[in-house]
This record gives C-alpha cells, sequence and structure tokens, in this order.
C-alpha cells in the first residue's frame, strides 16, 4: 500500500457529509469496505431510512444491530480474505430506548417509554436524529472494536443540522420555561401538578384551555423524567465532541459535479474548517469522463441508423463532460488544498457488491 493512499491509515472514524441525491449512501459503503480490504474490521453505519445501503449490498434489510458480510460475498466480489465489513441501519427508536436505558434508573426508564411524548421523540424533537446518530458513532467507536466506522449522516442541506444537534438538545432539556413552569409543580407530585388550578399561573390556564391538562401532565412528566437524565446527555455530548475533533477522526464532503452543488460544497467546507474539524477530502461523485474522438470515429463506421443514434449518444455524453469539467475546475478553486477525488459514473456490474469495491479501489487510489 502506497504511503500517498487515500484514506489515511491513521483515520479511525470518517463521516460523510452532504445534500442528498448524490450518492453518499453508496460512497460511504465503498469506504468502509477500502478500510476492510486493508485488514482492519470496517463498519458502515446509515440513518437513511430508504434502505439504499440495504440495496446496496445486496441484502434484503439491515437493523440497529451491527451484520457481517458474509466472507463469500467478499470474496466473490473480488475483495481481500483479510477482509472484515459490517454493516448496520441504524433504526432510530431501538438507538433512543438503548440511550435512555444507558442512563436512566429503572422506574425513570418505565416514565419515559410510557410517555407519549417520548415516544414521538424522533418525529418531535428538531435535532433528533442527527443526535442520535452521532451518539451512535461514539458508542461504535468507544465500546466495540472496529479500526474503521463510517457514518452515513442524515441528508442535509446545512452542516450546522448535525454539528448542533447536542446542543440543540441539551438547550430544550435544559430551557427556562420548563424549569420554572413545569418542573416544580411536577416535582411536587402528580397532585402537585393539579393545584395549578388553584393557584394564579394565567400561563398554565391559559394554555391547558387549548391542549388540555392531561397533555400538560404528559409534556411536564417527559421534561421532568428527561431533565433528571440532562448531566449524563451532557457528559456524553462532551465525549462525542471530542471524538469529532480527534485527529483520527475527520469528515468527507460528498457532492455531485453540478453548478448547482457548489454554494453548498463551500458552505459545508466553512462550517468544518471554522470549527477546525479535519475535512479528509471533497469526494465527487458520478463524473462523467470524456470520451476519445477515436470512439466516435468508429461509431460512423456502423450502419447509418445505429452509427447516427450512437453519435447522438456521443454527443450527449460529451456535452456532460464538459459540463461536469467546469463543475470540477470551481471545486478545485473552492479547496484549495483539501484532497479533491473524483469517482466516474459506473454502468452496469454484476453484482452491486462489485460495484461498490470498484469505488472503494478508485478511492484508495494516491492522491
Amino acid at each position: 500500500m502506497s504511503a500517498s493512499s487515500w484514506p489515511p491509515d491513521a483515520m479511525e472514524v470518517l463521516i460523510c457529509v452532504g445534500p442528498g441525491g448524490v450518492g453518499k449512501t453508496t460512497v460511504s459503503a465503498a469506504l468502509a469496505l477500502a478500510g476492510a480490504a486493508r485488514g482492519k474490521k470496517s463498519l458502515v453505519c446509515t440513518v437513511d431510512p430508504a434502505k439504499r445501503l440495504a440495496n446496496a449490498l445486496g441484502v434484503e434489510t439491515l437493523g440497529n444491530r451491527e451484520t457481517c458480510m458474509p466472507a463469500d460475498v467478499l470474496a466473490q466480489a473480488g475483495l481481500p480474505a483479510c477482509a472484515s465489513f459490517w454493516a448496520m441501519m441504524l433504526d432510530m427508536k431501538h438507538a433512543w430506548d438503548e440511550l435512555i436505558a444507558a442512563h436512566a434508573t429503572p422506574s425513570q426508564k418505565a416514565k419515559i417509554f410510557d410517555n407519549r411524548f417520548y415516544q414521538s421523540l424522533s418525529g418531535a424533537l428538531a435535532g433528533s436524529q442527527e443526535y442520535i446518530a452521532i451518539e451512535k458513532l461514539w458508542e461504535l467507536k468507544m465500546r466495540r472494536d472496529y479500526g474503521w466506522v463510517v457514518l452515513d449522516t442524515p441528508p442535509i442541506s446545512h452542516a450546522l443540522d448535525f454539528l448542533d444537534a447536542p446542543s440543540r438538545l441539551l438547550g430544550f432539556l435544559d430551557t427556562e420555561a420548563s424549569r420554572h413552569l413545569f418542573l416544580p409543580l411536577l416535582s411536587a407530585g402528580r397532585w402537585g401538578f393539579r393545584a395549578w388550578k388553584t393557584s394564579n399561573n394565567l400561563f398554565l390556564k391559559t394554555l391547558s384551555k387549548f391542549v388540555g391538562l392531561q397533555t400538560l401532565e404528559q409534556l411536564s412528566e417527559f421534561l421532568l423524567s428527561m431533565g433528571q437524565l440532562y448531566d449524563g446527555f451532557r457528559e456524553r455530548a462532551r465525549q462525542t465532541q471530542s471524538l469529532l475533533e480527534a485527529p483520527s477522526t475527520a469528515f468527507v464532503v460528498v457532492t455531485a459535479p453540478e453548478p448547482e452543488r457548489m454554494a453548498q460544497v463551500q458552505h459545508f467546507l466553512e462550517v468544518l474548517q471554522k470549527r477546525k474539524l479535519h475535512v479528509a477530502a471533497v469526494l465527487v461523485n458520478q463524473m462523467y469522463p470524456p470520451l476519445e474522438e477515436a470512439l466516435l470515429e468508429e461509431c460512423r463506421g456502423l450502419p447509418p441508423p445505429l452509427a447516427q443514434k450512437m453519435e447522438l449518444a456521443f454527443r450527449t455524453h460529451e456535452k456532460q463532460a464538459l459540463k461536469h469539467m467546469r463543475s470540477l475546475q470551481k471545486l478545485h478553486a473552492l479547496c484549495r488544498d483539501i484532497p479533491l477525488k473524483t469517482i466516474p459514473f459506473l454502468g452496469n456490474a454484476p453484482s452491486e457488491m462489485e460495484r461498490l469495491w470498484h469505488i472503494a479501489q478508485i478511492l484508495q487510489r494516491p492522491l
């Protein structure tokens, strides 16, 4: 393996970020395969509910537990015998349940799990998906024996949605409103909360007219129960932030060679660099490579009807390739000293695993 091979062997965690629709899940899986090919126990974790990763790996389904890809499947795709490749798709409910179970007492768990606000947590709280993704990343890296972990993040338009998830969730649990309005009343007991009827708390009286007493009671129970776990969440958030900032962790920005993606890439790079987070590379997926003119001459030698169709296809490809090349030149200017790698548009492959392995080999080529 060349010393200039990419990604660097010192990397242990790669976090793929970028907008949706650029092939981020496929690239994430290929990066994990690259690590497996080097003899590292590698894992790719996705939060994509569309099951693209399962389809790419040729399996029916992936769950919240890591699944080891069979050795014969890897061998058929051409991977070395030493490869150890694992994959999982983050299940939001199970992941949250595991997190609560790790921090709560038995009585607290019962109250939280039965609360309807908690049951809709992943959809109700902004940033909960991003938060649980990096929480799971910490667990996989610190409590497992993987030498290479690749996280396929949610398709987001702003890097801040992912990076600020812990602070946003902690801010929600630590709001002054919940402390002063709900928690003191409920901490006195269920009857203490109902005592608001005889109090002069105009806010609670007005709010109850719109949402009802039962809803307010369940909301306050949820805030109190989660608030009791605040210190544990805060400590884990500190640990996950340390993991994101570690020298062995790097972000990979995945994009497509389209002009409209330039502003998105620039935003991602600015945010990551402002926070002093290491950017391993910008990967440009599905590039149309230029074709040789000799191929066009061969097409013209075909029977007239077929020659016309082939020449039209050639010209269409050529036009797209030129458009992609112009976008690539702009990306070079944006990236400056950040490695920029391209992944060509690939045709059909005998299997999805072989396609992933082909991409992995492309990514490992020296810069």
